[in-house]
């Protein structure tokens, strides 16, 4: 079992108090490296998920709202409480998913990041008087917190995808309930046990863990909660869409992706071979913004196939605790499964190993080599589903207007990358693609400065940025007559 100062206690979080009534109902968490249970959490039943509602909608403030500055200072006590704990959260992150520790930590200051970003510019959520004054009256804007907001969060990113959510959501005012994923729920634990600490209104944060068919039930149906922000599959998020279309609550959806990572002929091919290590192996490539379909001009595919598995021969597989290692295991059998599934469909179709061993030569577990296959086309799985794994499947293009609809030949629009030295080429390409961020000659991913979010079945609404500073405030406008 794992032990940390931050997880003395492992139950539920509602009204400012750790709960347990789940009655002796638990489900474990894995240690993916090792097999190993190293906790037991509680799967909280549906009085506790109202209870929860309840809590936050006491912690609810409109006629006398949280100021700016109180508001301010939870943001920066946050960010502080995770820079203090970088490596003991990274730590537990680490046991919990799988990914490399030092990754972890830096996934802590991404975390982080967003906190220090909605405390410096909160005071874009003042009121503000509009210059004008039509039909006589002087106009007020008013960003009235939305209300109780349900924050449900994947595995992948366990601190830094309900950073995203929570600092906009104190930001506002707005009190939260707050489910993480079953895989991972020991580092959101370790957050609220640094919030438990802080000056918060007992009911401002609430933590529930457990069956999503129970929470997503209660929080669906309760007219306590405005608004749901979700990161996870197209497949939940359309049902999310479905079960709270009565009452029209919002909904911030960042959901599935299937990422073109474009290289043109006139690339620094060295670059692009180095930003795609970085951004394909990332977290073992279950990212929703790893590339996912690389597109390469067939001028100089060779010369990237080679830089490319020069790279990845070098990468070590491995626990994340141990020192060295660039890839850490899957998260579960379901997830190398699949990957393992898109690797030999692609082989029996038609394309070859450039790089990467079978796996089961690294032994036992749900640890995958990194792979590289080249000749991928359109029937392929990998192509046409978002892999979640570790596999660079690279597929020849000739023509920017050929790459740009074979970009888009997918109904996801969440993350794309385009390396080319030509400036008015990439302009073209990146407006031509439809996803919410193109990256030029970078395959960074989000940051806490900017907005970030899908177009088509990748999501509604964004994160980070002033976009989703607003994303929980609801503009209220208030003329005076003279």
């Amino acid at each position: 079992m794992i032990e940390s100062p931050l997880l003395e206690k492992l139950t539920g979080y509602i009204g400012g108090r750790w709960t347990d009534s789940a009655q002796g109902n638990t489900f474990d968490v894995y240690n993916p490296a090792t097999g190993e249970v190293i906790a037991k959490v509680p799967s909280m039943p549906a009085e506790d998920i109202e209870a929860a509602i309840a809590a936050g909608k006491s912690a609810l403030k409109l006629t006398n709202p949280y100021s700016i500055e109180t508001r301010r200072k939870w943001l920066e006590d946050i960010r502080d409480g995770l820079k203090d704990n970088r490596e003991e959260i990274g730590r537990i992150l680490c046991m919990e998913h799988g990914k490399p520790w030092k990754e972890a930590q830096g996934e802590v200051d991404y975390a982080a990041g967003f906190f220090d970003y909605c405390a410096k510019h909160i005071q874009a959520l003042d009121a503000h008087t509009i210059p004008e004054k039509p039909k006589d009256c002087t106009w007020t804007v008013h960003y009235r917190p939305i209300g109780v907001a349900g924050l449900i969060t994947p595995w992948n990113f366990p601190i830094g995808m309900i950073a995203k959510k929570l600092s906009a959501a104190l930001a506002a005012g707005c009190p939260s309930v707050i489910k993480p994923a079953s895989e991972t729920p020991l580092t959101m634990i370790a957050l609220f046990s640094l919030m438990d600490k802080l000056d918060l209104p007992d009911g401002m944060v609430n933590l529930v863990m457990g069956k999503a068919s129970v929470i997503g039930k209660v929080l669906c149906e309760s007219p306590d909660v405005p608004m749901l922000s979700f990161t996870g599959s197209t497949e939940v998020g359309r049902k999310l869409i479905v079960d709270t279309a009565d009452q029209v609550k919002k909904l911030a959806l960042e959901l599935g992706g299937n990422a073109p990572y474009i290289v043109f002929e006139d690339a620094d091919l060295d670059a692009a071979a180095d930003n795609l290590i970085a951004n394909k192996f990332r977290g073992g490539g279950q990212t929703c913004v790893c590339a996912n379909r690389i597109f390469v001009h067939e001028k100089v595919a060779d010369a990237f196939g080679e830089k490319l598995a020069e790279r990845v021969n070098k990468m070590t597989v491995g626990d994340g605790m141990n020192e060295g290692v660039d890839i850490g295991p899957l998260v579960n059998k379901q997830g190398f499964d699949k990957v393992k599934r898109h690797l030999d469909d692609a082989l029996q179709k038609g394309a070859s190993l450039v790089a990467g061993k079978q796996p089961g030569e690294l032994g036992d577990g749900l640890f995958f080599p990194p792979t590289v296959v080249l000749g991928v086309n359109r029937d392929m799985c990998c192509y046409q589903e978002e892999t979640f794994g570790p596999l660079v499947p690279m597929a020849l293009f000739r023509t920017e207007e050929e790459v740009i609809e074979a970009g888009n030949d997918t109904e996801f629009g969440l993350a794309s990358y385009v390396f080319t030295a030509d400036a008015e080429r990439a302009q073209r390409v990146a407006a031509g693609l439809r996803f919410g961020h193109v990256g030029w000659n970078t395959g960074t991913g989000p940051t806490p400065e900017a907005p970030f979010g899908g177009m088509k079945a990748s999501g509604i609404g964004r994160e980070g940025g002033l976009e989703g500073l607003f994303e929980f405030v609801e503009p209220q406008t208030v003329p005076r007559g003279f």
